[in-house]
């Protein structure tokens, strides 16, 4: 019997110290515990942490947070409760991504709408310069375009490769159904359709020379040349 209430008493004990010592470890600097927790939707253990104080917004060995490491999975209740607790929703890793801007580009909506209802910085940039709506734009992914959009991300913003969103939705799109609204959808939003790229080539060009006949007459009806 006095086993099994020194058993009773010390569980917990030690299991709220293993939080601690992981997670204020290194002066905060590593988090791997609430990382990997976040990462594999292990909604109870990040609640547990964040309630015990763990630092939010600690880097793993990619330079990621919990934050980001929820997003990349797409473990939506992780990330609500990362961000309701105050994670940076800005927060870059290593190569330039954000909860923001991954969660844009790879179409994860809920976790995008999150973002956005708290301070995302809709003119971050990843690593090839260009912002969330550029390739959600070259991904197909409708309305989280529609959703950028409405946000008021630069619809003509021109990333390193000398390429807008428009472009990227008919120079690495399929020229199906998805990229045909995306294009409407730019359009209808004021998207210069007369931007060309680096090399001097204008979206009418891109898209009549892959023979995307739809695409062609949006643009050309916008006024394309």
């Amino acid at each position: 019997m006095r086993n099994r209430l020194m058993t009773l008493f010390t569980l917990p004990l030690l299991t709220g110290l293993l939080i601690l010592t992981t997670s204020f470890c290194l002066g905060g600097q590593a988090n791997p515990l609430m990382i990997l927790a976040a990462e594999s939707g292990k909604v109870a253990t990040v609640q547990e942490m964040i309630t015990a104080g763990a630092p939010l917004d600690a880097r793993d060995a990619r330079g990621r947070t919990a934050l980001l490491a929820a997003t990349h999975a797409n473990q939506v209740e992780a990330a609500r409760l990362l961000i309701e607790a105050g994670a940076d929703v800005n927060a870059k890793d290593d190569i330039n991504d954000s909860p923001y801007l991954y969660a844009g580009a790879r179409g994860h909506r809920e976790i995008l709408q999150m973002t956005l209802s708290h301070g995302a910085d809709l003119e971050s940039t990843n690593r090839y310069g260009g912002t969330a709506l550029i390739p959600a734009a070259e991904r197909g992914h409708v309305e989280t375009v529609r959703t950028l959009i409405k946000a008021g991300s630069d619809i003509d913003h021109v990333n390193n490769l000398g390429w807008t969103a428009l472009l990227e939705a008919i120079i690495l799109g399929d020229g199906g159904l998805h990229h045909i609204e995306i294009v409407r959808l730019l359009v209808n939003a004021g998207a210069d359709v007369n931007l060309a790229d680096n090399q001097g080539f204008t979206p009418l060009q891109h898209a009549q020379q892959r023979r995307y006949a739809e695409i062609v007459d949006i643009l050309e009806q916008a006024g394309a040349q």
